[in-house]
Parts: structure tokens; C-alpha cells; sequence
């Protein structure tokens, strides 16, 4: 599909000698270079490279950073090879694109890529070409928690118009990964009460409050949050049908259906994860006054950790930025949604397709 944002370019490069197939789509560089990561998958297709591309060129313009949208895939299965194998393939597909690196193309990390290999494909296209390099290098990796800390201030600004206190109120988090983990220490520390936390095997649910730090020592020794000493243990999704005053989703997409959603007590909805719920749903939660911070505001985090990290800034910066964008976003869209009585997501949209169009034009 192609329409007034783009796709600009879709290129497909090819390497006979190890039979590896790559895929980079700009979607659109209004704003600046098309910023996005790079996916290894034996499934990756043409049509999910462009979907995620036009999700960067949201993200990054409701993100109000100088970076267009675009994604990159490699169709392999990374499993069945080792790291120099797998340098070898990353590095060939760097040269493979590598007229368009970083004018048009800024890489990162994505699923099944990590430092290591923004690591590589620098040392083929040159420092600026990519983000999520390695601290030693320069980079700042998403392991510092840049995403999880955008998603606190999220979740922190819409509880502020929700009238809600973070300190009297409570929250549960779906997924204990790199994002849930750090936001449930944020909020922790702000002293929201951790009721619900799950991981892939069930929830585990304690309305006293969870110790973030021995549920960390737990996750870590056990391998899983279930284990967590007095805990009630419930099935992964009833995760959403907890009494809390926050859920924040932080792992799995489609985690809300039509068959789920009513069972949602909490008032607010942090997305931290990518499409956690149908935008078809979020109007319907919308309609039932509940309070929806979209996907693409408050997971930004992460592609503005990646700006900074371009610029040369450091760490301390990259934490000063998350806050002070996600924080002017999160209560732009909720304070137009409200005033135009339009769903955050709808709302959202119509902000970064104004942002680009106004660049577009002049």
C-alpha cells in the first residue's frame, strides 16, 4: 500500500554466497533519515517490513525527533547458526545497503539482533549508521531502560489526569522482560503498589504489594515471577482482569480481544508493548471511560534513547529527554483527545501526520 507518506524505497538485496535475503523499507524521511531497526526471522516478509516502517514514521514524528520511518529484515533463522556466522551475515547485508547508510537508513537493534550486531554493521557503514551499539563503543543499549522509563512517565502524566495519585494507587504489568521490569521499578519507587505481575508462565498476583526487589531475586533464581513466596498464581492473560488502577502491557501483541476486554478493571492502559490491543478495541475502551496511552507514545523511549545516542549525547541526557518527551506527548494526546472527544490513538495519529505533512510541504 502505498500513499501520501510513503513507502519512499523498498530494496531487497540478496547474498548467493551464503543464501540470505534481506529487506529494508523507508517509509518516509520528512523529518529526517528513516530510523528502525533490523528483525532476523525465518518468516519476516515484504508486507511486515512496510507495517512496521509506517509504525516508525508514527512513532518518531509523535516522538518529535528528527527521524523518519523505516525497518529492515533478514529472513534467516538465527538459531541455527553461531555469532561469527551470524556477523557475516549481518555485516553483508550493511554493505548490501550501505549507499543509504546513514542518509537515508539509521539502523538499530530489533528482534533477534542486538549490540553485538549494530556493533557489525558499524564497522561496515561508520558510527552514525546505527544505534544500540555497545556502552564500550559509545552506544546506549536498551538494556539501560530507557523504554521502561518512558512508559513510568506515561503512565505517570495519564494517572495526573485521571485525578489519581500514583502513591495511593496500584498497577499490574503483563510481561517481566526488559520493559516491565523497568517499569515496575520506576513506578515502585514513585510508590505505586505492584498487585499483578506475569511472565509466559501465569500471573502471579499478591493485593498487599509486591517487594520489587525480591521479585527481581525471584525472576532471576526461579526463572519466573510465579515463585514468588505467598503469591496467588492465575493463568498469563488474567493479568488484565486484575483489580488494579493500572495496567500496563509490556509483552505479547493482541493480548486484549473482544472475548477479554470486558473483564478489564484497571481505569488507565499503559502500551508498552507494540500493538497490545486492536485500535477497534481501544475505541470501545475509549467509549467505556477508560484512559489509553497508545503503543507509539508511551514505548518511545526507546527510539529516543536511539536519538540520542546519534547525536553523541550520554546517559544522563538520554534520561532527561525520555522523560521531558514522553511526559509532553502523553498529555498533549490525552488533553486533545479529551477536547475533540476523539480516541488517543485517532488523536495521536492526526498529530504526527500533521507534523510530517507541515515538514512535507515546506
Amino acid at each position: 500500500m502505498f500513499d501520501q507518506f510513503g513507502p519512499e524505497k523498498i530494496l531487497q538485496v540478496y547474498d548467493p554466497k551464503l543464501n540470505v535475503k534481506g529487506i529494508l523499507v523507508i517509509d518516509n524521511t520528512a523529518l529526517g533519515p528513516g530510523k528502525g531497526g533490523i528483525r532476523m526471522t525465518p518468516s519476516v516478509t515484504i508486507e511486515e517490513v512496510c507495517n512496521l516502517a509506517r509504525t516508525m514514521t508514527w512513532k518518531n514524528a509523535m516522538a518529535d525527533i528528527p527521524f523518519g520511518g523505516a525497518k529492515a529484515g533478514i529472513v534467516f533463522d538465527d538459531r541455527t547458526i553461531n555469532q561469527k556466522q551470524k556477523d557475516r551475515i549481518i555485516t553483508a547485508f550493511a554493505k548490501g545497503i550501505k549507499p543509504l547508510c546513514p542518509s537515508q537508513y539509521i539502523a538499530g537493534p530489533d528482534m533477534n539482533t542486538a549490540e553485538h550486531e549494530m556493533e557489525a554493521f558499524a564497522k561496515v557503514n561508520g558510527y552514525d549508521s546505527c544505534t544500540g551499539k555497545p556502552k564500550i563503543m559509545g552506544g546506549l543499549p536498551h538494556e539501560l531502560g530507557s523504554t521502561g522509563w518512558g512508559v513510568f512517565h506515561a503512565a505517570k502524566i495519564s494517572a495526573k489526569h485521571a485525578g489519581i495519585n500514583l502513591e495511593n494507587s496500584s498497577v499490574a504489568i503483563e510481561g517481566f522482560g526488559n520493559v516491565g521490569q523497568f517499569a515496575a521499578k520506576f513506578l515502585s519507587e514513585a510508590g505505586t503498589k505492584l498487585v499483578g505481575v506475569s511472565d509466559s508462565k501465569g500471573t502471579a498476583y499478591l493485593a498487599e504489594g509486591f517487594d520489587y526487589d525480591k521479585l527481581i531475586k525471584t525472576k532471576s533464581e526461579q526463572k519466573t515471577v510465579i515463585a514468588y513466596h505467598k503469591s496467588k498464581i492465575l493463568k498469563t492473560n488474567d493479568i488484565i482482569a486484575l483489580d488494579a488502577d493500572i495496567l500496563v502491557t509490556a509483552a505479547i501483541p493482541n493480548l486484549i480481544t473482544r472475548e477479554n476486554v470486558g473483564n478489564i478493571k484497571a481505569r488507565i492502559i499503559v502500551e508498552g508493548s507494540n500493538i497490545p490491543v486492536s485500535h477497534e478495541i481501544e475505541k470501545h475502551l475509549y467509549k467505556n471511560k477508560k484512559i489509553i496511552v497508545p503503543d507509539f507514545i508511551a514505548n518511545a523511549g526507546g527510539v529516543i534513547s536511539s536519538y540520542v545516542e546519534y547525536v553523541h549525547g550520554n546517559e544522563k541526557q538520554m534520561f532527561e529527554m525520555v522523560k521531558e518527551k514522553v511526559s509532553k506527548n502523553t498529555e498533549l494526546v490525552l488533553r486533545e483527545s479529551e477536547k475533540i472527544k476523539t480516541d488517543p490513538r485517532t488523536t495521536a495519529l492526526k498529530i504526527a501526520q500533521k507534523r510530517i505533512l507541515k515538514n512535507t510541504r515546506s
